[in-house]
């Protein structure tokens, strides 16, 4: 029979300190809701090499008497609770007494604390859970706690650290979060010397949201402010029209405390039910005020999990305070258009000015070689400039506009007659030849709707989906290409992220380069975008780059071919051309022979079927043809 064993100090201190401190982000979040439970105004956090060699906590809070140092590293002690039924009713952040004693455990800590109006404060310092060094210190009012070399008496944990740069992102979203719960404090954040973040503390939410994330995510903002059963919500929530494709940017607190609410994000998402696409996910930041009594926080050692004694006033909550907030503050997208001035020319080109201080320009419509499709091509025309006004670079970001003057071109040109197997000698010396595919004889009957391509081949009508086939069509191009074109961008395309996004998406970026993207590290929770697959729109990269960045956050962490294959149906579905656009017959007839020519694509990597065949027999059977 084996002996039973009564565990050393040293090792069961060790065991208990791996339920509370995982990571150097675990140790960030508990010393500041220390802090915060002070009663401090300021705090600041400085972390080297990701947290792992050095973190330093500094707040102005009330301080700790010299007395009570001690007590500060001693399992289960702790100021926030005395009796059994103060569990009932937790009203500060940290409650359970184990975190200090934990950090202590497995790293080196130096405190140094001054309350308020005593002269002298105290330095305390203790390695591995032994006492080290306690004497007089000179230092401002409130408390310092520097961390030094986590891990360094369990090596087998520190080798399941992370990257530097990883673990100091993860450092910086619980600031970015503790910052956002607070408004009231102010915060800042220095990182390897460089100060990457700093709050107001003025007690302004949506401050505070544009320090740490940004205009981009500030400007989309409304407010909630709601009262149901006697609990409280308020915050801000996006507007529809700024939906995302991850819930990477949800925040909910309880009391102010972070947690991690199924009920309040499921409460949040059907309240923008019918407002978003399907796919798409709401923005927010929401606290929830309620009685400390109605909520259970000692669920999780992390105390990032909460129970509730009843879930339902929760959700209604969220959902009526959130659906109020949208039906009634958000207004439509306005678009503002610059005057301008346009003329086709004797050669057929279109010119066109903005204003009078700017060059004429002129526009080409040509076809992409492989899609079929048209884009357009800028040149500058040369013009002598007028004497009493100074030349200035031409505007060259109206696509929008001349796709439009283009479609109204192609919807007023005279339409050519095709014929199968007569094709014009233009169409010879621009078009790519085509796989040598036997392709049945065919006749475009027409378009529904924008969407769907009609086709009689033999004695049947076919009705073509043409974003799933040209999506397909898409996505073979990109499986089958040893090395995919890119294309180098004219502006880069800054895409913001939040510290979860943008750690997986600086730890991939090989991934993405292999996919045609050249993605760099632009510091702030943003990478610059300065290349993409030649076939995507540039308009379409930000929501790719969110979109595969909350894939990558699932879990998908290795360069595998499934990941490829999901950024390639990515990048395919946003190439291809849309449900709704107009095509000419022209443009018809070469996507059929194209389709055709690819008998292997039936559907769309998403898997909805790119072809509806309808016989002649039951049509005419509807008609009643068919005895």
């Amino acid at each position: 029979m084996p002996e039973i064993n009564v565990l050393p100090k040293e090792v069961y201190q060790l065991i208990a300190a791996g339920e509370v401190v995982e990571r150097p982000s675990s140790v960030v979040k508990e010393m500041i809701e220390n802090s915060v439970d002070a009663g401090a105004k300021s705090i600041t956090v400085e972390i080297k090499n990701g947290g792992s060699t050095y973190i330093r906590i500094t707040d102005d809070g009330c301080g700790i008497a010299r007395d009570q140092i001690k007590k500060v590293f001693m399992p289960h002690a702790t100021s926030k609770i005395k009796y059994s039924d103060d569990l009932n009713s937790i009203s500060t952040l940290g409650f359970r007494g184990e975190a200090m004693a934990s950090i202590a455990a497995v790293a080196k800590v130096e405190l140094l604390s001054r309350p308020k109006g005593d002269e002298l404060g105290t330095r305390y310092v203790i390695a591995g859970g032994e006492e080290v060094e306690m004497s007089d210190a000179g230092c401002p009012e409130g408390t310092t706690i520097v961390v030094r070399d986590i891990f360094f008496n369990t090596p087998a944990r520190m080798k399941f650290l992370k990257k530097d740069v990883t673990e100091g992102n993860s450092v910086a979203g619980i600031v970015d979060r503790m910052a956002i719960s607070h408004p009231e404090i102010s915060f800042r954040f220095i990182r390897d010397g460089k100060q990457t973040l700093i709050t107001s503390g003025g007690g302004d939410l949506k401050s505070t949201i544009y320090s740490v994330f940004g205009r981009e995510f500030s400007s989309s903002l409304v407010d909630v402010d709601y009262t149901v059963n006697n609990m409280h919500v308020t915050g801000v929530v996006t507007k529809p029209s700024a939906s995302r494709k991850s819930r990477a940017m949800e925040f909910f607190f309880i009391n102010n405390r972070l947690v991690k609410c199924q009920t309040a994000m499921a409460a949040l998402e059907q309240a923008y039910k019918n407002s978003i696409m399907v796919g798409r996910f709401p923005g927010c930041v929401l606290n929830i005020e309620c009685d400390a009594s109605f909520v259970d926080v000692n669920v999780h050692p992390a105390k990032i999990e909460v129970r509730f004694a009843n879930e339902r006033p929760v959700f209604e909550l969220v959902y009526y305070g959130v659906k109020s907030a949208i039906e009634t503050q958000d207004t439509p997208k306005e678009v503002h258009f610059n005057e301008r001035k346009t003329v086709v020319n004797s050669s057929g080109k279109l010119d066109f000015m903005l204003r009078d201080d700017e060059k004429p320009h002129q526009m080409e419509f040509k076809q992409k070689s492989s899609e079929n499709f048209w884009q357009v091509v800028s040149a500058p025309v040369k013009v002598e400039p007028k004497p009493q006004k100074e030349e200035v670079q031409a505007y060259t970001g109206m696509l929008d506009d001349v796709k439009k003057i283009a479609d109204d071109i192609t919807l007023n040109a005279p339409e050519v007659p095709l014929v199968h197997g007569q094709e014009q000698q233009a169409e010879k010396e621009e078009t790519p030849a085509l796989p040598t595919v036997d392709i049945p004889d065919f006749r475009v009957v027409g378009e529904a709707f924008k969407t769907y391509i009609i086709v009689e081949i033999e004695n049947s009508l076919y009705y073509i989906d043409k974003h799933a086939a040209h999506e397909r069509m898409n996505y073979e191009a990109l499986k089958a290409s040893t090395e995919i074109n890119s294309q180098v961008l004219l502006t880069p395309v800054p895409v913001r992220l939040s510290k979860e996004e943008y750690n997986a998406v600086t730890e991939n970026t090989e991934l993405y380069r292999k996919c045609g993207f050249l993605v760099e590290d632009f510091g702030g929770s943003t990478v610059l975008v300065r290349e993409c697959p030649s076939m995507l729109d540039g308009e379409d990269i930000e929501d790719l780059i969110v979109e595969t960045a909350g894939k990558l956050l699932d879990g998908k962490t290795d360069i595998t071919p499934e990941q490829m294959d999901w950024i390639f149906h990515s990048t395919s579905c946003r190439a291809a051309v849309k449900g709704g656009d107009y095509t000419s017959p022209y443009e018809r007839e070469l996507f059929v022979k194209k389709l055709l020519s690819m008998p292997d694509i039936r559907y769309c990597p998403h898997g909805r079927p790119v072809m509806i065949k309808v016989s002649r027999y039951d049509i005419e059977k509807q008609f009643g043809r068919q005895g």
